[in-house]
């Protein structure tokens, strides 16, 4: 293998002290590579002369942000640790992380790399047959994934809102009330005043204790966050990253992001890879129904109001606003509707 030589433009501040507190000196890289494609923690490829390849990643500068944001590295550590043994090698393993923001450091998660490139990446017309084989693996992964159970209750590890919830029900209520309080704080424009949405989710709160086990729950599976490896014909998933969004609930709220805008109940090769995981088929009851309809009004709630103390400009959030907002009036009408039959 050849010699990469070290980047010859130095390194940012908080990278340069995370290395050197993991031993790293500069003749140890070979390369350093900022990654594109996140919208909100800073992330570095990092490869060493004796092979190894990792990724670092570091919150933003900031303290703006939703409440649920505090202290996301607290999650993805949690995930990847949880996730590792079910979810195989596609699971980042964690070399070394720091959660506290004022340690000399920061806060900090350094993880292995994973092969391959975003699956939303990947051109299908190259072999149409690797898409559906891809859903099916997909499933089965999920399906492990989704066999993990928290033992310390419901909700964020990070705990943003108090220790974890005995109740999913008690969990996710004050999930879905931190992010209206954040729409009410930060004026995001919605579709309907904050205060009929939380009517409208309060009424189905009772379907939520339906879910009685913590399961885990990535909550940001979509393409770009799957990596896919292999070459046409071949292909494999090579990795799950960005486990930051994770909480301990109910495994439903995973096919949101899996089918993102779309209904998951189609998606037959997924399905079918997911029942040979969790040992039987998923049906989709009422209750499945209208937990999806929350989760869905969870996540868009989150996409619109996030755009406001992430400053994105008015052209990307009038955009984000057009894309969304009718997804989340179609959620919560489906929620209005299923309560009230």
């Amino acid at each position: 293998m050849s010699q990469q030589q070290p980047p010859a433009a130095p390194l940012p501040l908080p990278l340069a002290l995370i290395l050197r507190t993991l031993g790293v000196a500069d003749r140890d890289l070979a390369a350093c590579t900022p990654l594109t494609g996140g919208t909100y923690t800073t992330v570095t490829r990092v490869t060493l002369t004796d092979g190894r390849d990792w990724v670092v990643k570091t919150p933003p500068p900031h303290s703006a942000g939703l409440r649920y944001e505090r202290d996301l590295l607290v999650n993805e550590v949690a995930f990847y640790t949880a996730a590792r043994q079910a979810g195989g090698p596609a699971v980042p393993r964690v070399v070394h992380s720091e959660p506290d923001p004022t340690a000399p450091t920061g806060a900090y998660v350094v993880m292995t790399a994973r092969p391959g490139r975003p699956w939303h990446e990947v051109d299908r017309a190259e072999d149409p047959y690797d898409e559906p084989r891809l859903r099916a693996e997909l499933g089965r992964l999920v399906g492990r994934l989704h066999t993990v159970t928290g033992r310390g209750g419901f909700g964020y590890p990070a705990a943003p809102f108090g220790p974890p919830a005995a109740t999913w029900r008690t969990a996710f209520t004050a999930m879905t009330e931190a992010v209206l309080a954040d729409a009410e704080t930060y004026r995001a424009p919605l579709p309907y005043p904050v205060d009929r949405i939380r009517t409208v989710l309060a009424r189905a709160a009772p379907v939520l204790d339906d879910v009685t086990r913590p399961a885990l729950v990535h909550f940001d599976l979509w393409k770009g966050n799957l990596l896919v490896a292999g070459e046409p014909g071949a292909r494999s998933i090579g990795g799950v990253i960005d486990g930051e969004r994770m909480f301990w609930g109910d495994p439903v709220a995973d096919f949101v992001s899996l089918a993102l805008f779309g209904e998951l109940e189609e998606d037959g090769d997924f399905l079918a890879g997911y029942a040979e995981s969790i040992g039987g088929r998923l049906e989709f009851t009422d209750s499945v129904r209208l937990r999806l309809a929350l989760y869905r009004s969870y996540l868009y709630l989150i996409m619109l109001v996030e755009t406001v103390p992430r400053g994105v400009g008015p052209e990307a959030a009038e955009e984000t606003r057009q894309l969304v907002e009718p997804h989340l009036v179609a959620a919560l009408d489906a929620v209005s509707l299923r309560t009230s039959a």
